[in-house]
């Protein structure tokens, strides 16, 4: 038995599939480890978290295997055990497990209890429940370790507690979105309130298709007083010290608190994590995106080159006869603050092609939206013919409010790779565009000062399809806009609802119709970061043919 312990924090960034990636990265933080008796690890490290499917193939789980235990063995040096994340085979089941490796072997296997089937979340299609666990010892000391969403519920601790636990160490894959970090805190500090034993709370740091995961792991003492803090968007090996009370209790020492951050903030390092990995995960050359000389591109291509340096971002202007002096100027003025290449690719002959394409078949009829959608779709062709010869993703640039009421052209501005803004409300994208021109982030690899010229924010937003167009010709004002869809998506709340709420019945009404009618296109809208508790793909699934709609 021992009075004292040293545990290290491994928040790491790995990689969904990529066993042997992960393998060493779990190597390289043990390396960082030293004097450490013990390193934690996030969730499933060796998988990735979430790895979905993948664990249906019995090749990759004999590839975790193999992986396991070659870092078993790795512990027969002497140096720091491992508590490693893996998906995990028992008598012919899948589980959620973690693995405690020392000595040269695998010395116990503890199995998550209670499998999330909610939001993002769907463990329990791949995975089977594990019993309510029982600590494991190690150096004498009664390790508990709830995994994940067993930390939200009672039961899994209170269980460790009566078999004798003295800490608990929580290892994680909890995706960021808003408000979330407090919800962590509040919930570990009801397990250690209910039990009276210190915690330690780990988390990944990564991107992951839409997802992102923030970090941000703490230790928390007997009291819920927190005791250390890792910082958030960053990774870190970090080591803790624990040493036994007189009472027999354990304590952690107190350490570095990393400081908090504010909301806006917040959502900006998710959106540059979430482009950053799954462009390098997935291994582009950079992304391509065009470039209006409005705000949604001006942000998008701001988040593109803090998350990749300028020379991964191609920006290309495609002006119509529609577009403005000022769109033009206002798009250079990106580019230049940006710092990155801008092209100009004219669309009016593909307008002019087209136009004559479909004059004998649409006769006399006069324009409407049909032609304003065929320059979208001349946009969105010439952003993909680039990227086909070229190799760069393509970025597309639309925001949350556009997306919800279908105020995008399937096959034009929605056609790309990837999109940053797509759980960002336009009314968020001009917070985000004013707090970018006056802060540079942590790690951002784009220029110290404004990345955008003030007019992209204050001027009125506009598609620029056809003369003096502005988005309000279409949609309510944004601000009115944002605030019904709120209720609407993020709250689901029913028309009849939002009205008792203060708001205008017609805007309400009709926002409601919108948002259910555009389904369609969402479903065919690319992968975006997740920011908000309901975000469009996972975490929000509706039907497309939805009578439902008819109510209303």
């Amino acid at each position: 038995m021992t009075d004292r312990l040293t545990i290290a924090l491994a928040q790491i960034n790995p990689t969904v599939g990529d066993v042997p990636g992960n393998a060493e990265r779990v190597r390289a933080a043990r390396a960082q480890a030293a004097g450490a008796d013990l390193v934690l690890y996030p969730e499933l490290v060796l998988s990735g978290y979430p790895p979905e499917d993948l664990v249906l193939k019995p090749a990759f789980l004999d590839r975790v295997k193999q992986a396991a235990l070659a870092l078993a063995a790795d512990t027969a040096d002497g140096g720091p055990a491992l508590l490693v994340g893996a998906p995990w085979r028992l008598e012919g089941r899948r589980h959620n497990a973690m693995l405690l490796l020392a000595e040269g072997a695998i010395q116990a296997v503890i199995l998550k209890h209670h499998l999330p089937n909610y939001g993002v979340f769907d463990e329990v299609r791949v995975f089977e429940p594990g019993p309510l666990p029982r600590p494991l010892t190690f150096m004498g000391v009664k390790l508990g370790l709830p995994i994940c969403e067993d930390m939200w519920y009672a039961d899994v601790a209170q269980a460790l507690k009566a078999a004798g636990a003295e800490i608990l160490l929580v290892p994680n894959g909890s995706p960021f979105e808003l408000d979330k970090t407090h919800a962590r805190l509040s919930r570990a500090a009801a397990r250690v309130a209910e039990t009276g034993l210190p915690l330690a709370y780990l988390n990944q740091i990564c991107g992951q298709d839409e997802l992102v995961f923030d970090g941000g792991s703490f230790v928390l003492d007997a009291g819920g007083g927190v005791a250390r803090r890792l910082p958030v968007w960053r990774e870190e090996v970090a080591l803790t010290r624990w040493e036994r009370r007189a009472d027999g209790g354990w304590a952690p020492v107190p350490g570095p608190l990393a400081p908090g951050r504010e909301r806006l903030e917040d959502i900006y390092q998710a959106m540059v994590l979430g482009l950053r990995d799954y462009v390098g995960k997935n291994r582009f050359k950079g992304v391509l995106l065009g470039l209006s000389g409005g705000i949604d591109s001006a942000l998008s291509a701001a988040v593109a080159v803090d998350a990749l340096g300028p020379d991964k971002v191609w920006c290309v202007m495609m002006p119509s006869p529609y577009t403005s002096a000022a769109s033009l100027e206002d798009a250079a003025g990106v580019a230049r603050l940006c710092g990155t290449r801008l092209d100009s690719v004219d669309i009016g002959p593909a307008m002019r092609a087209f136009g004559a394409m479909f004059a004998p078949l649409f006769g006399a009829a006069g324009a409407d939206t049909t032609e304003e959608n065929v320059q979208a779709r001349s946009r969105g062709l010439t952003l993909m013919g680039l990227s086909n010869k070229f190799g760069y993703m393509v970025l597309t640039t639309g925001n949350k409010s556009e997306m919800s009421v279908g105020y995008a052209t399937l096959y034009g501005d929605m056609c790309g790779g990837y999109s940053v803004l797509k759980d960002i409300y336009k009314t968020t994208v001009f917070a985000l565009s004013r707090w970018r021109n006056a802060h540079r982030p942590e790690g951002a690899l784009g220029p110290a000062g404004p990345v955008m010229p003030e007019r992209v924010i204050t001027k009125p937003p506009s598609a620029e399809l056809k003369p003096d167009q502005t988005d309000q010709d279409t949609l309510p004002p944004y601000e009115q806009l944002d605030a019904v869809l709120e209720c609407l998506i993020e709250r689901e709340m029913a028309p009849d609802e939002v009205i008792a709420a203060g708001y205008d019945p017609a805007v309400a009404c009709r926002v409601f119709r919108m948002l259910d009618r555009a389904e369609y296109k969402r479903r065919q809208a690319p992968p975006g970061v997740k920011i908000t508790s309901r975000a469009f793909g996972r975490d929000r699934r509706y039907p497309i043919v939805n009578g439902f709609t008819d109510t209303f």
